[in-house]
């Protein structure tokens, strides 16, 4: 079984580490701990265990891990092998009102995975692999504690096919946290995002029922698609435990190009043209100067990379429309696709960054291609004004034909320059930290654009979802009410209520 992978060490010994957020936390009685132990291959309350088990890659608390703390710890760890496992789980603590929150490889940035409020905090490492490949219609099943490597070796090693889904997280994440935060791959330009890619799934509901959504036909009409009412839920309607899938041939044709443009504003028109034409390269990522010379030592220029992978034909039919629409833009080395593809999944240097006193984020969501310019300006402006703002930068990561995602990324330091050790330096940081998060959000709703794009909600977003759905939480409020009337699922993420309590955080 494969175990999630730590952002950083906790700097306290496994007994001693505490709980940053405050509020209420749901014990596990000894009763229910043996009958839990009863039905679940593996039920641990070791201090290391519920340490890991607090905490995701939100790097908010990075910082608290120095202070020998995590978010918040659960009470026991359960690490089913099995749907009927987390069906048996899921049934006991339901009736006892214990909160239960799933987690797979925890690589989430948002603090989806955090037990906020203790109770059972779900493993579905042990639930891997891959099941039925049907070649001929191209369907696979995937189970969703299955990591991003073993998905990929085994459809290209057993089946000469390829999901297309390349998240930086790729080594770190598994199935299950693609689909329950509606993750994003690197190649999504043409192949779309995880709802793109799922036709069906196979969720436990809170009350330990077993439902199968979709997968029996393509585009059926059989009523309302309920498969994508859990993407994208974050466990708070349904525990995933196996997803079926779209593949492909895994590609014969590659080609690849740099461009240099004067503006990032010419870089995103030259974008949105390529995909108006009908062409949808895997890659299409434009920096800023700010990241061009940073991450590419090009800092007189938007560096924009392009690369795709398809049938030969595909492939050059594509690049002729690309060259076509950048044929006003510099030329540059596609060794800069090389050298991007080499490092694109290197998360080292955030923790590090932290650690030596930085507060450092990065935001990613996604508006119309006309909205796009404004909005990316309005949001650097913003986070400049914020005292202590060091770097404030983007790119754009993926493309479509009718807007596109920015990522920012944020870095402050105390206006003191003391660091990650002084006590007032780091309350500091997470004064800093939501202001920078309050910048980009309001901006991002008020030019109408998507406050997340592939990474979740979380705690992290949490407080802006009422808003940002408008009446449709409302539904969404209801519909959680019907499918987890206990209100045992994840509590305290989407922004919806708890009967635990209320939110301990920001």
């Amino acid at each position: 079984m494969t175990q999630p992978t730590p952002v950083t060490p906790i700097d306290a010994e496994p007994a001693e580490v505490v709980d940053h957020l405050g509020g209420t936390r749901i014990a596990v009685e000894d009763t229910l701990r043996r009958q839990l132990a009863d039905v679940c291959d593996e039920v641990t309350d070791h201090d290391d265990a519920r340490a890991e088990a607090g905490r995701d890659w939100w790097p908010l608390a990075i910082g608290w891990a120095v202070d020998g703390q995590v978010p918040a710890r659960p009470a026991v760890v359960a690490r089913p092998t099995d749907t009927g496992q987390v069906a048996a789980v899921l049934a006991l603590c339901n009736a006892a009102g214990v909160p239960v929150t799933a987690a797979g490889g925890r690589s989430g940035v948002c603090g989806a995975s955090v037990p906020l409020f203790g109770g059972v905090a779900l493993d579905l490492c042990g639930l891997a692999g891959i099941g039925d490949v049907d070649g001929e219609s191209l369907v696979a099943d995937l189970r969703a504690g299955t990591f991003g490597p073993d998905v990929e070796s085994g459809l290209r090693g057993g089946h000469g096919l390829t999901l297309g889904h390349w998240p930086q997280s790729m080594d770190l994440s598994t199935v299950g946290g693609w689909l329950a935060c509606r993750g994003a791959g690197q190649y999504s330009n043409r192949y779309g995002k995880i709802e793109d890619m799922v036709i069906g799934l196979e969720v436990v509901l809170a009350d330990g029922r077993v439902v199968r959504t979709g997968g029996s036909g393509p585009r059926s009409a059989t009523g309302p698609d309920l498969t994508q009412l859990f993407v994208g839920s974050e466990g708070t309607l349904g525990v995933i435990t196996e997803g079926r899938f779209r593949v492909h041939p895994v590609p014969e044709g590659e080609g690849r190009r740099a461009f240099g443009f004067t503006s990032f504003a010419e870089g995103l028109d030259a974008c949105r043209r390529i995909l108006r034409r009908g062409a949808t390269p895997a890659v299409l990522r434009l920096y800023d100067e700010t990241e061009s010379g940073g991450s590419f030592d090009h800092p007189d220029t938007n560096l924009l990379l392009v690369l795709d992978e398809a049938d030969p034909g595909f492939v050059e039919a594509t690049l002729a429309v690309v060259d076509d629409e950048c044929r006003g833009a510099d030329p540059l080395d596609t060794g800069l696709v090389g050298r991007w593809l080499e490092h694109r999944n290197d998360a080292s240097a955030l923790a590090k960054l932290w650690r030596s006193g930085l507060v450092v984020d990065t935001a990613e969501i996604s508006a119309r291609w006309s909205a796009l310019p404004g909005l990316y300006r309005s949001v650097l402006d913003a986070l400049s004004g914020v005292e202590g703002t060091l770097v404030a930068s983007s790119h754009q990561s993926h493309a479509y034909t009718d807007g596109a995602c920015l990522y920012f990324t944020f870095v402050g330091r105390p206006p003191s320059g003391d660091g990650g050790t002084d006590p007032d330096a780091r309350a500091w940081a997470g004064q800093y930290y939501r202001l920078a998060w309050d910048e980009i959000t309001r901006a991002t709703m008020s030019a109408g654009g998507a406050i997340s794009h592939h990474h979740g909600i979380g705690i992290n977003r949490a407080r802006f979802v009422p808003t940002a759905l408008g009446s449709g939480f409302d539904v969404l409020a209801t519909v959680k009410q019907a499918l987890d009337p206990n209100g045992i699922l994840n509590p305290g993420k989407l922004g919806l209520d708890s009967p635990y309590g209320r939110l301990p955080w920001p």
